[in-house]
């Protein structure tokens, strides 16, 4: 598996695999979802909004139906052929806080059919080394309390236990976990 920058080439696989995820009604991949008449009306602007180094464009729909300025941000897609899932890096110009709507640094979702092969791990492995290019000496993810999967791929790529803390209303609320992961 390898992490490809979105183009269009890649384009088909990915909306093959919203459309299917949508049926399984996968959180990670619910903007999308979402839009999916949008990105199939202007592929090309939604390739193009993949990548956002100083951050801008629309805003960001929270889970709750509010928006928050777009941080500047970095999308790469798993592919080992096909598209597998997609990781992001996000952060706030010359500092390495966040804003409070959001919860981490990187967030990554794998399609379904294609987890259990090591993917999640190994596409946070491969982004890290993007994080501390753009200067962060860390990067912070959070994953819910009951998703011993995503906390097993933040502590094989490094990352330590922070705090518990309950997520905003904005985020969907409920229990989690914040990691660290030094660069």
């Amino acid at each position: 598996m390898e992490l490809v920058r979105p183009e269009m080439r890649y384009y088909k696989s990915f909306v093959e695999g919203i459309r299917r995820t949508a049926l399984v009604s996968d959180s990670f991949f619910q903007y999308e979802a979402r839009d999916l008449e949008k990105i199939l009306a202007d592929p090309e602007g939604f390739i193009r909004k993949q990548q956002s180094i100083d951050g801008g464009g629309e805003p960001v729909v929270l889970p709750d139906g509010s928006t928050v300025p777009r941080l500047p941000n970095i999308n790469r897609w798993m592919w080992d052929g096909e598209i597998c899932g997609r990781i992001q890096l996000r952060w706030a110009e010359g500092t390495t806080d966040l804003p409070p709507y959001c919860l981490g640094h990187i967030g990554y979702g794998v399609f379904p059919w294609k987890r259990q092969r090591g993917y999640a791990s190994e596409a946070l492995r491969q982004i890290l080394p993007v994080a501390k290019e753009l200067g962060l000496a860390f990067v912070e993810l959070t994953t819910d309390v009951d998703n011993v999967i995503s906390q097993k791929v933040i502590s094989t790529n490094g990352g330590i236990e922070v705090e518990k803390f309950i997520k905003p209303q904005s985020s969907g609320g409920g229990d989690a976990i914040k990691f660290r992961i030094a660069l």
